[in-house]
């Protein structure tokens, strides 16, 4: 009698080769033969930014320590962790349904037994109203026979999630290496636009005296004086301003580390930052390997195809297989003795008939998912693909605009001085002078914004093409 069902067991495992769905494979989306960018040619050189590590692109010691706090500490990134740790324990509960559960159980009655009920009992019949009643019994099986693949493919899609959780952790990596970088250079480009402002107002302040001087000679007039104080308060206007974006750009370096409001350590200046010489871009059929969000939109995608078959499998019969063995008695010395002996095996089938619907809409559901998933994925390539030509475009003409910016500032330089100059030699008027002065001071400005955007668009670069998680 045991071999028919052993027999069912072993001919449901051989039906169980039987997934429904459709399987898993990745679209087709050509990858264009190179990045836009200027003076653009095919690229060849597999070689690219984005395969080496952060602390081989940024060399500044300081900032180095600074991502590396912030990689330990960061509090997306400790969230991004967890959540791997849920869809780690989410695989596991699926994963289980695929396998047999076994368990024990066991209880012990006591009752007694009245002699004036409704079917009297005499003491002949019964010397004791007291009566003892136990069980133990082993679930000896209890699973559902996977035959349609319902149970792996719910498998494959908490797999797959759990593959998304991790792409996106690594994803929250790139951001918050970049993130830091970025910070970390605007705050020494403040700190730079600080020591220009401080620098223009002591030489302001130096023409200013010489006014003085000029006027109580009787050679600059009251309106000069004027004009020299109106250099002096502009240049010093600036400082409390920039001094307040320095302290809330220290702020948010620190929530990005994790700790509280604080002052940041500085390392080498805005004009000692050291940048690769060459930021090669790469294939941009690799690209779709190294960046982590969008083999997490791939993963997602995974998912939501697995979740097809798991809605389609509804339409065919569910297989149940449970039994269990042990004992029941009135004795609980003779529990575990033969003519005690129980056991049941319980095969259960259940297969829908009139759902109104219901299975029907589930399925067009999870492939408007699907579908949904695929655009997501397509999309994620396709700004890959625009992030990275945006920092190409932006290195390049960046660094055009810095070329000139300084050629500017030179030229200047050489304008103030000798502005100056014929101004005290009394050749020419203080007009000319504070101009250039003026002229001098926002041009040294704007390099320095220049050359903040001209690190910010390799720290871009880096980013887009999928670096920073190594």
């Amino acid at each position: 009698m045991m071999r028919k069902p052993v027999i069912a067991v072993v001919a449901a495992a051989l039906l169980a080769g039987c997934t429904v769905g459709p399987n898993y494979q990745r679209p087709a989306i050509p990858a264009p033969a190179n990045f836009r960018a200027p003076g653009g040619t095919p690229t060849t050189d597999p070689t690219s930014l984005g395969d080496l590590k952060w602390f081989e692109v940024f060399k500044d010691e300081k900032l180095q320590e600074l991502e590396r706090t912030a990689l330990a500490q960061n509090y997306d990134l400790r969230d991004a962790a967890a959540r791997i740790e849920a869809a780690n324990a989410q695989l596991g509960v699926t994963r289980s349904n695929q396998y047999p559960n076994v368990g024990a159980g066991a209880d012990i009655s006591t009752i007694r037994l009245s002699r004036n009920g409704q079917t009297p009992l005499p003491v002949a019949f019964v010397p004791s109203q007291n009566r003892t009643f136990g069980a133990a019994t082993l679930s000896l099986l209890s699973f559902e026979v996977d035959i349609w693949g319902r149970l792996r493919r719910a498998t494959e899609a908490a797999r797959a999630n759990l593959l998304s959780a991790e792409e996106n952790r690594k994803a929250v990596m790139t951001t918050l290496v970049s993130d830091v970088a970025s910070n970390y250079f605007s705050l020494r480009e403040l700190d730079y636009q600080l020591d220009i402002s401080r620098r223009t107002l002591a030489t302001r302040q130096e023409s200013l005296d010489l006014i003085k001087n000029r006027q109580a000679g009787g050679v600059a007039t009251l309106l000069d004086l004027r004009q020299g104080e109106q250099l002096v308060y502009t240049a010093s206007e600036t400082i409390p301003a920039l001094q307040q974006q320095i302290e809330q750009t220290e702020n948010q370096i620190s929530l990005l580390l994790g700790r509280n409001p604080g002052e940041i350590l500085r390392g080498r200046s805005l004009t000692e930052q050291e940048m690769p010489p060459e930021v090669p871009a790469g294939l941009p059929s690799a690209l779709l390997e190294r960046r982590p969000d969008i083999r997490a939109a791939e993963q997602n995608l995974i998912a939501a195809n697995a979740e097809i078959g798991v809605a389609k499998a509804a339409y065919f019969p569910q297989i149940s297989l449970s039994g269990f063995l042990g004992g029941q008695g009135t004795q609980l010395s003779s529990l575990f003795s033969g003519p005690s002996g129980v056991w049941n095996f319980t095969p259960q089938v259940t297969q829908p008939i009139f759902t109104a619907g219901r299975i029907k809409s589930e399925v067009k559901l999870s492939q408007a998912f699907r579908e949904s998933a695929l655009i997501q994925y397509k999309k994620a390539i396709q700004t890959a693909f625009t992030e990275v030509s945006d920092a190409l475009i932006a290195h390049q003409r960046v660094r055009e605009s810095r070329v000139q910016q300084e050629l500017l500032v030179a030229a200047l330089q050489d304008r103030t001085n000798l502005a100056y100059v014929r101004y005290r030699g009394g050749v020419d008027t203080l007009l000319n002078a504070l101009d250039a002065d003026r002229d001098l001071f926002q041009a040294e400005l704007a390099l320095s914004q220049i050359r903040l955007n001209e690190l910010n668009s390799v720290v871009q670069l880096y980013k887009a093409l999928g670096g920073g998680w190594q």
